[in-house]
């Protein structure tokens, strides 16, 4: 599905069924250096069971025109403008890493837009550090090799995944490659200093009073559990979900992932509806 957003094109996904904005709409945002693909499973299943899915690839990444956004603030004002192409007036949001804080922010400056609200590896602060930020600017084919690694548990999924044998951990690389060779100049360190320089998490915590629910990688080295204390503390009636997976739980852990985000998409609803 494609969008004009800002006078540029995006590209939305919609887990291979028509978009239907009369249904409950549910918008999945990815992380640092992906796009739409990192969310296959879990869009295609909840657009299967009668929700209304956008996986849009953020601008610059992807299939989305336009320029990378290099702030966490911008971002989440184009997933807004996203909700407003697509004729949605409020959605369940659902972010991984980059796309958490992106989420968050956008709850924070339009709460009246969001339903629901899910984190998947939210910390905050999101630090980088100076290594992988200065790798991600002059050596980006070491930093895609250092974060490929980092997100996951296992080199191999289990074998109730999709594809069992396949290697996770080099389909994750692929797509940051092919991110960099398709997108802007830069995109890494641009992604990367956007998580670093995010200073609002503590007070958009504070200010979400929507269903919120965190997943959790419970062997997360990129953003470990330990790390999200700000966040849910500060959203204390969130609930929370560990995964036996690391940082890319969408693929190292995606059933566990999709039961927790249907539960919670169910629950979410069911609140709106009775509201």
């Amino acid at each position: 599905m494609l969008l004009d957003v800002n006078g540029n094109q995006a590209y939305c996904y919609t887990g291979g069924k028509a978009f239907d904005p009369g249904l409950p709409a549910i918008v999945l945002i990815h992380g640092a250096q992906n796009d739409h693909s990192v969310w296959a499973l879990q869009s295609r299943a909840l657009a299967h069971r009668g929700y209304a899915v956008l996986a849009p690839d953020l601008p610059g990444h992807g299939r989305s025109g336009g320029t990378p956004l290099s702030t966490v603030e911008a971002m989440a004002a184009w997933v807004l403008a996203v909700l407003d192409a697509a004729g949605v007036s409020r959605a369940l949001l659902i972010g991984h890493s980059m796309g958490s804080l992106i989420t968050l922010e956008a709850a924070h400056i339009a709460p009246q837009r969001v339903s629901g609200l899910a984190l998947l590896g939210a910390t905050y602060p999101m630090r980088v550090s100076d290594a992988l930020l200065e790798a991600a600017r002059t050596e980006q084919d070491a930093a895609i090799d250092m974060v490929a690694a980092w997100s996951h548990a296992a080199w191999l999924p289990g074998p109730s995944t999709a594809g069992p044998g396949t290697s996770v951990i080099n389909t994750a690389r692929r797509l940051m490659q092919r991110m960099a060779a398709r997108g802007a100049d830069g995109l890494f360190h641009t992604d990367f200093a956007a998580c670093n320089a995010y200073a609002n998490g503590e007070a958009a915590a504070a200010s979400i009073a929507c269903p919120t629910l965190f997943v959790q990688g419970k062997k997360d080295m990129m953003t470990p559990p330990r790390l999200a204390q700000l966040l849910t503390g500060g959203i204390k009636h969130a609930k929370i979900v560990g995964v036996d997976a690391g940082h890319a739980m969408m693929s190292e852990a995606p059933d566990a992932v999709l039961f927790a985000l249907l539960r919670f998409a169910q629950d979410a609803h069911e609140v709106q509806s009775n509201g």
